[in-house]
Protein backbone atom coordinates (compact mmCIF):
# COMPACT_ATOMS: atom_id res chain seq x y z
CA UNK A 1 0.00 0.00 0.00
CA UNK A 2 1.63 3.43 -0.93
CA UNK A 3 1.85 6.36 1.13
CA UNK A 4 -0.57 8.28 -0.70
CA UNK A 5 -3.24 5.16 -0.30
CA UNK A 6 -2.48 5.03 3.43
CA UNK A 7 -3.75 8.07 4.12
CA UNK A 8 -6.61 8.28 1.82
CA UNK A 9 -9.78 7.82 3.94
CA UNK A 10 -12.22 7.45 1.56
CA UNK A 11 -12.90 4.04 0.36
CA UNK A 12 -12.25 2.93 -3.28
CA UNK A 13 -14.35 1.93 -5.71
CA UNK A 14 -15.04 -2.18 -5.32
CA UNK A 15 -13.61 -3.52 -8.74
CA UNK A 16 -12.45 -7.24 -9.55
CA UNK A 17 -8.76 -6.39 -8.69
CA UNK A 18 -8.24 -9.29 -6.60
CA UNK A 19 -5.71 -11.91 -7.62
CA UNK A 20 -8.03 -14.27 -9.43
CA UNK A 21 -10.96 -12.13 -11.01
CA UNK A 22 -12.65 -15.00 -13.07
CA UNK A 23 -13.01 -17.28 -10.36
CA UNK A 24 -16.30 -18.49 -10.05
CA UNK A 25 -18.50 -16.61 -7.42
CA UNK A 26 -19.99 -18.28 -4.23
CA UNK A 27 -23.35 -17.16 -2.58
CA UNK A 28 -21.38 -15.07 -0.21
CA UNK A 29 -19.66 -13.03 -2.50
CA UNK A 30 -23.02 -12.33 -4.26
CA UNK A 31 -24.53 -11.55 -1.02
CA UNK A 32 -21.73 -9.47 0.22
CA UNK A 33 -22.84 -7.11 -3.26
CA UNK A 34 -25.75 -7.74 -2.41
CA UNK A 35 -25.54 -5.86 0.88
CA UNK A 36 -23.49 -2.99 -0.46
CA UNK A 37 -26.68 -2.29 -2.97
CA UNK A 38 -29.02 -2.37 -0.24
CA UNK A 39 -27.36 -0.10 2.15
CA UNK A 40 -26.64 2.32 -0.80
CA UNK A 41 -30.27 2.28 -1.55
CA UNK A 42 -31.30 2.97 1.51
CA UNK A 43 -29.24 6.39 1.56
CA UNK A 44 -30.56 7.09 -1.64
CA UNK A 45 -27.59 6.68 -4.37
CA UNK A 46 -29.83 3.92 -5.99
CA UNK A 47 -33.30 4.75 -7.25
CA UNK A 48 -35.78 1.82 -6.33
CA UNK A 49 -35.26 0.40 -10.43
CA UNK A 50 -31.89 0.55 -10.25
CA UNK A 51 -31.35 -1.18 -6.74
CA UNK A 52 -33.93 -3.78 -8.31
CA UNK A 53 -32.23 -4.38 -11.76
CA UNK A 54 -28.45 -4.22 -9.90
CA UNK A 55 -29.07 -6.63 -7.55
CA UNK A 56 -30.79 -8.87 -10.22
CA UNK A 57 -27.44 -8.31 -12.15
CA UNK A 58 -25.77 -9.66 -8.80
CA UNK A 59 -27.35 -12.69 -8.02
CA UNK A 60 -26.87 -13.77 -11.81
CA UNK A 61 -23.25 -13.07 -11.86
CA UNK A 62 -20.88 -16.03 -12.41
CA UNK A 63 -17.62 -14.18 -12.10
CA UNK A 64 -16.17 -11.26 -10.09
CA UNK A 65 -15.78 -9.22 -13.44
CA UNK A 66 -19.14 -9.31 -14.00
CA UNK A 67 -19.46 -7.39 -10.11
CA UNK A 68 -17.76 -4.14 -11.11
CA UNK A 69 -19.93 -2.42 -13.27
CA UNK A 70 -22.37 -2.54 -10.24
CA UNK A 71 -21.00 -0.81 -7.71
CA UNK A 72 -18.15 1.03 -9.10
CA UNK A 73 -19.92 4.04 -8.86
CA UNK A 74 -21.03 3.76 -4.69
CA UNK A 75 -17.83 4.42 -3.60
CA UNK A 76 -17.21 0.73 -1.62
CA UNK A 77 -13.93 -0.73 -0.38
CA UNK A 78 -12.66 -2.89 -3.29
CA UNK A 79 -13.16 -6.97 -3.09
CA UNK A 80 -10.26 -9.10 -2.01
CA UNK A 81 -10.06 -12.21 -0.69
CA UNK A 82 -9.64 -11.18 2.75
CA UNK A 83 -12.46 -8.85 2.93
CA UNK A 84 -15.96 -8.09 1.62
CA UNK A 85 -17.00 -4.97 -0.34
CA UNK A 86 -17.69 -1.96 1.86
CA UNK A 87 -16.44 -3.95 5.28
CA UNK A 88 -13.76 -2.89 6.49
CA UNK A 89 -10.23 -5.84 6.69
CA UNK A 90 -10.59 -8.62 9.21
CA UNK A 91 -14.46 -7.96 8.94
CA UNK A 92 -15.04 -9.85 5.45
CA UNK A 93 -16.48 -13.07 4.66
CA UNK A 94 -12.58 -13.86 4.32
CA UNK A 95 -12.18 -13.31 7.89
CA UNK A 96 -13.05 -16.46 10.48
CA UNK A 97 -14.08 -14.63 12.94
CA UNK A 98 -15.84 -11.70 11.24
CA UNK A 99 -17.71 -13.96 8.76
CA UNK A 100 -19.03 -15.97 11.70
CA UNK A 101 -20.45 -12.67 13.12
CA UNK A 102 -22.04 -11.15 10.48
CA UNK A 103 -23.77 -14.58 8.97
CA UNK A 104 -25.00 -15.23 12.37
CA UNK A 105 -26.20 -11.77 12.80
CA UNK A 106 -29.42 -12.34 11.05
CA UNK A 107 -31.56 -9.87 12.67
CA UNK A 108 -29.44 -6.70 11.28
CA UNK A 109 -30.71 -7.74 7.72
CA UNK A 110 -33.59 -5.33 6.16
CA UNK A 111 -35.76 -6.15 3.30
CA UNK A 112 -38.13 -4.04 1.51
CA UNK A 113 -38.94 -6.15 -1.22
CA UNK A 114 -42.23 -8.06 -0.62
CA UNK A 115 -41.41 -11.30 -1.93
CA UNK A 116 -38.56 -11.84 0.36
CA UNK A 117 -41.10 -11.04 2.99
CA UNK A 118 -43.54 -13.23 2.20
CA UNK A 119 -40.93 -16.36 1.08
CA UNK A 120 -39.39 -15.90 4.24
CA UNK A 121 -42.10 -15.58 6.00
CA UNK A 122 -44.08 -18.24 4.99
CA UNK A 123 -40.65 -20.94 5.23
CA UNK A 124 -41.19 -19.97 9.52
CA UNK A 125 -45.24 -20.42 9.05
CA UNK A 126 -44.52 -23.83 7.40
CA UNK A 127 -43.59 -25.46 10.55
CA UNK A 128 -47.02 -25.67 11.32
CA UNK A 129 -47.78 -27.45 8.20
CA UNK A 130 -44.96 -28.58 6.48
CA UNK A 131 -42.47 -28.56 8.73
CA UNK A 132 -38.77 -29.20 7.14
CA UNK A 133 -40.80 -29.37 3.70
CA UNK A 134 -41.35 -25.39 3.92
CA UNK A 135 -38.26 -24.13 4.43
CA UNK A 136 -36.69 -26.56 1.68
CA UNK A 137 -38.91 -25.65 -1.05
CA UNK A 138 -38.14 -22.14 -0.26
CA UNK A 139 -34.26 -22.79 -0.26
CA UNK A 140 -34.67 -24.39 -3.55
CA UNK A 141 -36.41 -21.30 -5.31
CA UNK A 142 -33.83 -18.73 -3.65
CA UNK A 143 -30.54 -20.55 -3.72
CA UNK A 144 -29.71 -18.20 -6.79
CA UNK A 145 -31.52 -14.89 -5.96
CA UNK A 146 -32.57 -12.95 -2.64
CA UNK A 147 -30.13 -13.98 0.14
CA UNK A 148 -32.50 -12.47 2.62
CA UNK A 149 -35.04 -15.30 1.65
CA UNK A 150 -32.23 -18.09 1.27
CA UNK A 151 -30.57 -17.40 4.65
CA UNK A 152 -34.02 -17.22 6.75
CA UNK A 153 -35.52 -20.38 5.01
CA UNK A 154 -32.07 -22.42 6.15
CA UNK A 155 -32.75 -20.44 9.59
CA UNK A 156 -35.87 -21.95 9.37
CA UNK A 157 -35.49 -25.12 8.25
CA UNK A 158 -32.17 -25.67 11.37
CA UNK A 159 -35.29 -24.41 13.60
CA UNK A 160 -37.48 -27.02 12.73
CA UNK A 161 -35.05 -29.64 12.55
CA UNK A 162 -34.03 -29.24 16.19
CA UNK A 163 -37.23 -28.72 17.25
CA UNK A 164 -38.30 -32.26 16.47
CA UNK A 165 -35.33 -33.30 18.04
CA UNK A 166 -35.61 -31.33 21.00
CA UNK A 167 -39.22 -32.54 21.23
CA UNK A 168 -37.97 -36.70 20.98
CA UNK A 169 -35.27 -36.55 23.17
CA UNK A 170 -37.64 -34.39 25.68
CA UNK A 171 -40.27 -36.88 25.44
CA UNK A 172 -38.28 -39.53 26.70
CA UNK A 173 -36.12 -38.08 28.88
CA UNK A 174 -39.52 -36.36 30.54
CA UNK A 175 -39.97 -40.30 31.82
CA UNK A 176 -37.27 -41.40 33.12
CA UNK A 177 -35.44 -38.60 34.60
CA UNK A 178 -36.76 -35.23 33.70
CA UNK A 179 -40.00 -33.49 34.67
CA UNK A 180 -42.69 -33.28 31.82
CA UNK A 181 -42.46 -29.53 32.14
CA UNK A 182 -39.34 -29.82 30.16
CA UNK A 183 -41.42 -31.37 27.47
CA UNK A 184 -43.98 -28.45 27.70
CA UNK A 185 -41.55 -25.68 27.59
CA UNK A 186 -39.85 -27.29 24.23
CA UNK A 187 -42.99 -27.26 22.53
CA UNK A 188 -44.40 -23.67 23.48
CA UNK A 189 -41.52 -22.64 22.26
CA UNK A 190 -41.95 -24.68 19.07
CA UNK A 191 -45.72 -23.10 18.75
CA UNK A 192 -44.94 -19.63 19.90
CA UNK A 193 -41.54 -18.59 17.98
CA UNK A 194 -42.27 -19.74 14.17
CA UNK A 195 -45.31 -16.93 14.52
CA UNK A 196 -42.62 -14.89 15.97
CA UNK A 197 -40.07 -15.24 13.57
CA UNK A 198 -42.85 -15.52 10.29
CA UNK A 199 -44.24 -11.68 11.68
CA UNK A 200 -40.81 -10.02 12.01
CA UNK A 201 -39.76 -11.39 8.35
CA UNK A 202 -42.73 -9.77 7.39
CA UNK A 203 -41.89 -6.69 8.33
CA UNK A 204 -39.34 -7.23 5.93
CA UNK A 205 -36.96 -7.40 9.28
CA UNK A 206 -34.52 -10.02 10.04
CA UNK A 207 -34.54 -12.80 12.92
CA UNK A 208 -32.53 -15.34 14.49
CA UNK A 209 -34.24 -17.94 16.77
CA UNK A 210 -32.80 -18.40 20.37
CA UNK A 211 -31.58 -21.30 22.55
CA UNK A 212 -31.29 -23.08 18.55
CA UNK A 213 -27.94 -25.40 17.45
CA UNK A 214 -28.48 -24.74 13.65
CA UNK A 215 -26.89 -28.37 12.72
CA UNK A 216 -27.03 -27.25 8.80
CA UNK A 217 -24.21 -24.65 7.74
CA UNK A 218 -24.75 -22.23 5.02
CA UNK A 219 -22.06 -21.26 3.12
CA UNK A 220 -20.60 -18.48 4.68
CA UNK A 221 -20.31 -20.11 8.01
Amino acid sequence: MTEQSSRDPRPRPWSPDGPRPQVRLTHQDRDAVAEVLREAYSKGQLEEDEFDERLDQAMRAKVASDLAPLTEDLGVRPFTEGGAPGRPEGEGFGSKGGRRRYAADLRGMRTDNPLEKVGSGLSHASAYFFPLLGPLLVLLISSDSTPFMRKHALEALNFQLFWIIAMAVSAVLSVLVLPILILVAVALGGLVLPVIAAATNIMGNGWRYPFTYRLIKGDDD
